[in-house]
Protein backbone atom coordinates (compact mmCIF):
# COMPACT_ATOMS: atom_id res chain seq x y z
CA UNK A 1 0.00 0.00 0.00
CA UNK A 2 1.68 3.59 -0.96
CA UNK A 3 2.15 5.72 1.90
CA UNK A 4 -0.27 8.29 0.17
CA UNK A 5 -3.08 5.87 1.44
CA UNK A 6 -2.39 5.42 4.98
CA UNK A 7 -3.83 8.02 7.00
CA UNK A 8 -2.14 9.92 9.79
CA UNK A 9 -3.86 10.04 12.99
CA UNK A 10 -2.21 12.88 15.35
CA UNK A 11 -4.53 12.62 18.38
CA UNK A 12 -7.94 11.57 19.49
CA UNK A 13 -9.76 14.07 17.35
CA UNK A 14 -8.35 12.67 14.34
CA UNK A 15 -9.39 8.75 15.72
CA UNK A 16 -12.90 10.72 16.07
CA UNK A 17 -12.93 12.10 12.88
CA UNK A 18 -11.82 8.50 11.41
CA UNK A 19 -13.83 6.15 13.24
CA UNK A 20 -17.00 7.33 13.99
CA UNK A 21 -19.73 9.30 13.12
CA UNK A 22 -21.06 12.36 15.19
CA UNK A 23 -18.54 12.05 17.30
CA UNK A 24 -19.43 13.72 20.78
CA UNK A 25 -16.29 16.33 21.97
CA UNK A 26 -15.94 14.09 24.98
CA UNK A 27 -16.23 10.51 25.38
CA UNK A 28 -17.75 10.83 29.02
CA UNK A 29 -20.64 13.42 29.49
CA UNK A 30 -19.60 13.42 33.29
CA UNK A 31 -15.74 15.02 32.90
CA UNK A 32 -14.56 17.99 34.46
CA UNK A 33 -12.31 19.58 32.13
CA UNK A 34 -9.51 20.82 33.17
CA UNK A 35 -7.89 23.13 30.69
CA UNK A 36 -4.45 22.21 29.87
CA UNK A 37 -1.62 24.44 28.39
CA UNK A 38 0.52 23.48 25.37
CA UNK A 39 1.86 19.67 25.39
CA UNK A 40 -0.16 18.01 28.23
CA UNK A 41 -1.16 15.66 26.02
CA UNK A 42 -4.27 13.75 26.24
CA UNK A 43 -5.84 10.68 27.56
CA UNK A 44 -9.76 9.28 26.52
CA UNK A 45 -11.65 6.33 27.55
CA UNK A 46 -14.58 4.57 25.97
CA UNK A 47 -16.60 1.44 25.95
CA UNK A 48 -16.16 -0.70 22.93
CA UNK A 49 -19.52 -1.22 22.75
CA UNK A 50 -20.49 2.37 22.42
CA UNK A 51 -17.60 2.88 19.58
CA UNK A 52 -19.17 0.20 17.88
CA UNK A 53 -22.28 1.80 17.87
CA UNK A 54 -20.71 5.29 16.16
CA UNK A 55 -18.47 3.12 14.12
CA UNK A 56 -18.38 4.12 10.39
CA UNK A 57 -17.43 1.57 7.32
CA UNK A 58 -13.28 1.89 8.00
CA UNK A 59 -12.72 -2.00 7.34
CA UNK A 60 -9.25 -2.23 5.72
CA UNK A 61 -8.17 1.23 5.72
CA UNK A 62 -4.89 1.46 7.31
CA UNK A 63 -3.87 4.42 9.49
CA UNK A 64 -0.88 5.23 11.54
CA UNK A 65 -1.69 6.86 15.25
CA UNK A 66 0.94 8.97 16.69
CA UNK A 67 -0.54 7.83 20.18
CA UNK A 68 -1.02 4.41 22.05
CA UNK A 69 -4.20 2.43 22.69
CA UNK A 70 -5.36 -0.12 25.06
CA UNK A 71 -8.28 -2.43 24.29
CA UNK A 72 -9.46 -4.72 26.51
CA UNK A 73 -11.89 -7.35 24.71
CA UNK A 74 -14.56 -8.89 27.58
CA UNK A 75 -16.90 -10.27 24.70
CA UNK A 76 -17.39 -10.88 20.80
CA UNK A 77 -14.57 -11.02 18.34
CA UNK A 78 -12.33 -8.36 16.76
CA UNK A 79 -10.04 -8.59 14.11
CA UNK A 80 -7.33 -6.36 13.04
CA UNK A 81 -4.43 -5.46 11.86
CA UNK A 82 -1.15 -4.45 13.46
CA UNK A 83 2.01 -4.02 11.50
CA UNK A 84 2.04 -6.32 9.17
CA UNK A 85 -0.17 -8.95 10.98
CA UNK A 86 -3.60 -9.90 10.93
CA UNK A 87 -4.77 -11.01 14.70
CA UNK A 88 -8.32 -12.28 15.67
CA UNK A 89 -8.73 -11.40 19.24
CA UNK A 90 -11.22 -13.43 21.61
CA UNK A 91 -12.51 -12.40 24.55
CA UNK A 92 -10.51 -12.29 27.47
CA UNK A 93 -7.96 -10.53 25.38
CA UNK A 94 -5.83 -7.10 26.19
CA UNK A 95 -4.18 -5.83 23.06
CA UNK A 96 -2.15 -2.81 22.36
CA UNK A 97 -1.60 -0.41 19.41
CA UNK A 98 1.63 1.18 19.67
CA UNK A 99 2.25 4.89 18.46
CA UNK A 100 3.51 4.97 14.47
CA UNK A 101 2.26 1.12 14.43
CA UNK A 102 0.48 0.16 11.23
CA UNK A 103 -3.22 -0.45 11.65
CA UNK A 104 -6.19 -1.64 10.49
CA UNK A 105 -9.86 -2.74 11.25
CA UNK A 106 -10.84 -5.85 9.74
CA UNK A 107 -13.80 -6.62 11.81
CA UNK A 108 -16.02 -6.19 14.80
CA UNK A 109 -18.93 -8.26 15.93
CA UNK A 110 -21.56 -6.08 16.33
CA UNK A 111 -21.85 -8.05 20.55
CA UNK A 112 -18.41 -6.17 21.17
CA UNK A 113 -17.98 -5.07 24.90
CA UNK A 114 -14.73 -3.94 26.44
CA UNK A 115 -12.66 -0.90 27.25
CA UNK A 116 -10.70 1.30 24.59
CA UNK A 117 -8.24 3.38 26.08
CA UNK A 118 -5.96 5.78 23.92
CA UNK A 119 -3.57 8.52 25.48
CA UNK A 120 0.22 10.42 24.00
CA UNK A 121 3.49 9.75 25.18
CA UNK A 122 3.09 13.82 26.78
CA UNK A 123 0.60 13.23 28.73
CA UNK A 124 2.26 9.40 30.16
CA UNK A 125 5.32 11.46 30.57
CA UNK A 126 3.62 12.94 33.57
CA UNK A 127 2.63 9.79 35.23
CA UNK A 128 5.80 9.64 38.06
CA UNK A 129 9.17 10.24 38.67
CA UNK A 130 11.31 8.38 36.90
CA UNK A 131 8.54 6.39 35.46
CA UNK A 132 9.19 3.62 32.73
CA UNK A 133 9.59 4.81 29.44
CA UNK A 134 6.65 3.89 26.97
CA UNK A 135 8.75 2.13 24.43
CA UNK A 136 10.68 0.03 27.29
CA UNK A 137 6.62 -1.61 27.10
CA UNK A 138 7.57 -4.99 25.28
CA UNK A 139 3.88 -4.68 24.33
CA UNK A 140 4.72 -1.89 22.22
CA UNK A 141 7.81 -2.93 20.45
CA UNK A 142 7.57 -3.92 17.19
CA UNK A 143 9.47 -7.17 17.53
CA UNK A 144 6.72 -8.62 20.25
CA UNK A 145 3.44 -10.00 20.06
CA UNK A 146 1.52 -6.91 20.92
CA UNK A 147 -1.52 -8.78 23.33
CA UNK A 148 -2.08 -11.03 25.77
CA UNK A 149 -4.83 -13.13 26.63
CA UNK A 150 -5.97 -12.94 30.50
CA UNK A 151 -7.63 -15.59 33.26
CA UNK A 152 -11.07 -15.07 34.34
CA UNK A 153 -9.85 -13.29 37.27
CA UNK A 154 -6.98 -11.27 35.53
CA UNK A 155 -9.91 -10.14 33.07
CA UNK A 156 -11.77 -8.39 36.16
CA UNK A 157 -8.90 -7.00 37.29
CA UNK A 158 -8.04 -5.38 34.27
CA UNK A 159 -12.20 -4.07 34.02
CA UNK A 160 -11.73 -2.48 37.82
CA UNK A 161 -9.06 -0.71 36.74
CA UNK A 162 -10.37 0.64 33.52
CA UNK A 163 -12.82 1.17 35.58
CA UNK A 164 -10.98 3.45 38.05
CA UNK A 165 -9.10 4.64 35.64
CA UNK A 166 -12.20 6.62 34.35
CA UNK A 167 -13.85 7.31 37.40
CA UNK A 168 -10.42 9.49 38.23
CA UNK A 169 -10.47 11.01 34.84
CA UNK A 170 -13.94 12.19 34.99
CA UNK A 171 -13.64 13.51 38.97
CA UNK A 172 -10.57 15.74 38.58
CA UNK A 173 -10.81 18.87 39.20
CA UNK A 174 -7.66 19.82 39.90
CA UNK A 175 -3.75 18.82 38.52
CA UNK A 176 -2.75 16.23 41.49
CA UNK A 177 -5.84 14.66 40.77
CA UNK A 178 -5.28 14.16 37.51
CA UNK A 179 -1.54 12.71 38.19
CA UNK A 180 -3.77 10.28 40.31
CA UNK A 181 -5.57 9.26 36.87
CA UNK A 182 -2.00 9.00 35.20
CA UNK A 183 -1.03 6.66 38.26
CA UNK A 184 -3.43 4.78 37.35
CA UNK A 185 -2.85 4.26 33.69
CA UNK A 186 0.81 3.83 34.95
CA UNK A 187 -0.67 0.88 37.16
CA UNK A 188 -2.79 -0.76 34.26
CA UNK A 189 0.75 -0.52 32.05
CA UNK A 190 2.85 -2.29 34.79
CA UNK A 191 0.08 -5.05 35.79
CA UNK A 192 -0.37 -5.51 31.30
CA UNK A 193 3.77 -6.28 31.78
CA UNK A 194 3.21 -8.48 34.62
CA UNK A 195 1.09 -10.87 32.83
CA UNK A 196 2.69 -10.26 29.41
CA UNK A 197 6.08 -11.52 30.73
CA UNK A 198 4.79 -14.52 32.63
CA UNK A 199 3.17 -15.75 29.14
CA UNK A 200 5.88 -14.94 26.92
CA UNK A 201 7.62 -17.96 25.27
CA UNK A 202 11.04 -18.61 24.28
CA UNK A 203 9.54 -18.89 20.51
CA UNK A 204 10.79 -15.90 18.21
CA UNK A 205 8.14 -13.66 17.01
CA UNK A 206 8.30 -13.49 13.36
CA UNK A 207 8.80 -10.35 11.14
CA UNK A 208 9.88 -9.42 8.20
CA UNK A 209 13.74 -8.19 7.67
CA UNK A 210 12.42 -4.27 7.38
CA UNK A 211 10.66 -4.89 10.03
CA UNK A 212 13.63 -6.76 12.38
CA UNK A 213 15.67 -3.87 11.00
CA UNK A 214 12.97 -1.12 12.18
CA UNK A 215 12.99 -3.09 15.73
CA UNK A 216 16.80 -3.39 16.11
CA UNK A 217 17.01 0.74 15.66
CA UNK A 218 14.22 1.54 17.82
CA UNK A 219 15.62 -0.69 20.81
CA UNK A 220 19.46 0.69 20.14
CA UNK A 221 18.14 4.98 19.93
CA UNK A 222 16.43 3.70 23.25
CA UNK A 223 19.95 2.87 24.50
CA UNK A 224 22.28 5.08 22.92
CA UNK A 225 20.32 8.16 22.14
CA UNK A 226 22.34 10.83 24.51
CA UNK A 227 25.51 9.92 23.09
CA UNK A 228 25.03 8.79 19.31
CA UNK A 229 22.59 11.48 17.90
CA UNK A 230 23.60 10.72 14.05
CA UNK A 231 21.94 8.41 12.06
CA UNK A 232 25.19 7.01 10.50
CA UNK A 233 26.11 6.07 13.86
CA UNK A 234 23.01 3.68 14.04
CA UNK A 235 24.11 2.32 10.76
CA UNK A 236 27.57 1.48 12.09
CA UNK A 237 25.84 -0.33 14.64
CA UNK A 238 23.44 -2.53 12.34
CA UNK A 239 26.19 -3.05 9.93
CA UNK A 240 24.05 -1.28 7.22
CA UNK A 241 24.57 1.83 4.59
CA UNK A 242 23.20 5.09 6.30
CA UNK A 243 20.99 5.06 3.13
CA UNK A 244 19.55 1.85 3.56
CA UNK A 245 18.63 2.52 7.29
CA UNK A 246 16.59 5.52 6.31
CA UNK A 247 14.63 4.14 3.80
CA UNK A 248 13.66 1.11 5.65
CA UNK A 249 12.81 3.24 8.56
CA UNK A 250 10.82 5.57 6.57
CA UNK A 251 9.04 2.43 4.64
CA UNK A 252 8.16 0.44 8.22
CA UNK A 253 7.28 3.85 10.26
CA UNK A 254 6.40 6.81 7.52
CA UNK A 255 9.17 8.63 9.43
CA UNK A 256 13.18 9.07 8.60
CA UNK A 257 15.22 7.69 10.82
CA UNK A 258 16.51 10.68 12.38
CA UNK A 259 12.84 11.63 13.21
CA UNK A 260 13.28 8.63 16.28
CA UNK A 261 16.34 9.81 17.56
CA UNK A 262 15.01 13.49 17.64
CA UNK A 263 11.63 11.87 19.33
CA UNK A 264 14.13 10.28 22.17
CA UNK A 265 16.26 13.31 22.81
CA UNK A 266 12.74 15.24 22.99
CA UNK A 267 11.32 12.98 25.30
CA UNK A 268 14.40 12.72 28.14
CA UNK A 269 14.67 16.51 27.90
CA UNK A 270 11.01 16.96 28.51
CA UNK A 271 10.96 14.25 31.40
CA UNK A 272 14.02 16.08 32.94
CA UNK A 273 12.70 19.88 32.42
CA UNK A 274 9.14 18.25 34.38
CA UNK A 275 10.59 15.61 36.68
CA UNK A 276 13.66 17.56 38.26
CA UNK A 277 15.08 20.55 39.40
CA UNK A 278 18.33 20.90 37.02
CA UNK A 279 19.20 24.25 35.28
CA UNK A 280 18.83 24.29 31.23
CA UNK A 281 22.13 24.74 30.87
CA UNK A 282 22.81 21.41 33.26
CA UNK A 283 19.87 19.15 31.33
CA UNK A 284 21.76 20.50 27.67
CA UNK A 285 25.15 19.51 29.06
CA UNK A 286 23.77 16.07 30.64
CA UNK A 287 22.21 15.32 27.06
CA UNK A 288 25.46 16.05 25.39
CA UNK A 289 24.36 19.65 23.99
CA UNK A 290 26.90 21.43 22.40
CA UNK A 291 26.02 24.08 24.60
CA UNK A 292 22.58 25.50 25.99
CA UNK A 293 21.79 28.14 23.47
CA UNK A 294 22.19 25.43 20.88
CA UNK A 295 19.75 22.67 22.69
CA UNK A 296 16.90 25.79 23.24
CA UNK A 297 16.76 26.10 19.42
CA UNK A 298 16.22 22.61 19.12
CA UNK A 299 13.83 22.59 21.57
CA UNK A 300 11.78 25.18 20.77
CA UNK A 301 12.00 23.77 16.67
CA UNK A 302 10.08 20.38 17.95
CA UNK A 303 8.12 21.72 20.41
CA UNK A 304 7.23 25.09 19.38
CA UNK A 305 8.28 26.62 22.97
CA UNK A 306 11.50 27.19 24.92
CA UNK A 307 12.53 24.67 27.63
CA UNK A 308 11.91 27.62 30.16
CA UNK A 309 8.43 28.16 28.67
CA UNK A 310 7.75 24.27 28.58
CA UNK A 311 8.90 23.53 32.69
CA UNK A 312 6.49 26.84 33.60
CA UNK A 313 3.17 25.60 31.61
CA UNK A 314 3.64 22.10 33.22
CA UNK A 315 4.30 23.22 37.07
CA UNK A 316 1.30 22.29 38.68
Amino acid sequence: MKQSEIRELQNEQDFKDFYLNDAPASFCEECNTITYTHGNGFLEIVKLEDLKKGQKPIEGKQTRRKFYSIILLTDGEIKENIGHKLYHFLPGTLYFVGENQLHAVQHWNDDVKGMFCMFDADYFLLCIKHQIKLNQFPFFQVNQKPFISLSERETRMMEHLFWKLNSEKCQKTTFNDDLLTRMFLNIILLEAERIYNKQTSADAFSLSRKDQVAAQFQLLVNQHFIDKKQVSDYAELLHVHPNHLNDVIKEVTGFPASHFIQKQLIQEAKSRLIQTSHTVSMIAMDLNFADDSYFGRFFKKQTGVTPLQYRKNHKH
